[in-house]
């Protein structure tokens, strides 16, 4: 029997890092990611049942922790100036980098039984639903103040974001008004203020839904991840489309470089894909 590769401290890091974009970049899922990198129904399953295995699991996550909270307040700065100064080639480049790992969802989601109608239709239902709310969600929700009790609002869709691959907490900040004040409390490492409501927020949502969401992969995997692909693509389509993309002055430069950078993006999808294969 062919013995499975052990993943090392800085690969742990790394992905750390890269889920902490779907923390604080509009459209993109931290869950989505961590499917993406492979290590998402193992983080399911470490916050569903923390005391099982806590020793093995907490070490093998905390560099994941780490690199999390690193690239948050390492990322915070430059993606703003690149969102503010490049925002369209930015976000065609992220669009790239999701739709490049598509089919290793779309795999995952036919793991266990072959694709049937209903799955088309909870794919195509979410993406259509999907894409009516996040579009029009400023309509249908308010604005919430940017306050201890508000980051902990904040805490708890970001955990959301984490638990349910495919939903982006930044795109629901952004409408509730939290979202340019977590960032600036990001980038300033604001502990207290920003940091701590934020991680009671998280781990309550965590405790509160951790094992309905893992029995629901369980019981209902296909139905699921098709759910989760049609709400990737939708999300993925809002942050090219305006209001978050801003196409004023756009040039032909301007698309080139776009088209550019989502090629690059659907190649960086696919190696990623790779890596969740390698680690399986």
């Amino acid at each position: 029997m062919e013995k499975r590769k052990e993943e090392g401290v800085l690969s742990r890091f790394l992905k750390g890092v890269i889920i902490a974009l779907g923390f604080i970049l509009p459209g993109v899922s931290g869950g989505v990611l961590a499917a993406i990198l492979g290590i998402y129904e193992k983080l399911l399953s470490f916050m569903a049942h923390l005391t099982k295995d806590f020793k093995k699991n907490f070490l093998f996550f905390l560099p994941v922790g780490i690199g999390g909270i690193i690239g948050i307040g390492l990322l915070s700065k430059p993606l703003e100036w690149l969102l503010e100064n490049y925002q369209v080639i930015v976000l065609w480049g992220f669009a790239g980098a999701i739709i490049g790992t598509l089919p290793s969802l779309m795999k995952e989601s036919v793991k266990y039984k072959r694709r049937d109608t209903v799955d088309r239709i909870w794919l195509f239902g979410s993406l259509i639903v999907g894409f009516l709310f996040l579009y029009f969600m400023d309509n249908i929700l308010g604005t919430i103040p940017p306050n201890f009790f508000g980051f902990i609002i904040a805490g708890g869709l970001i955990a959301l974001g984490v638990l349910v691959p495919g939903l982006s907490p930044s795109n629901l900040l952004l409408v509730l008004g939290l979202y340019d004040s977590m960032l600036n409390g990001f980038k300033n490492f604001d502990l207290v203020g920003v940091f701590l409501p934020i991680a009671i927020g998280g781990i309550l949502v965590i405790i509160l839904l951790s094992k309905f969401i893992e029995w629901i992969l369980h019981n209902f995997h296909s139905r699921m991840y098709h759910f989760i692909i049609g709400i990737v693509i939708a999300s993925t389509l809002l942050i090219i489309l305006p209001p978050v993309a801003n196409y004023t002055g756009f040039t032909l430069q301007t698309g080139i470089y776009s088209f550019i950078l989502f090629i690059l993006g659907l190649l960086l999808g696919a190696w990623m894909s790779t890596l969740e294969e390698k680690y399986k």
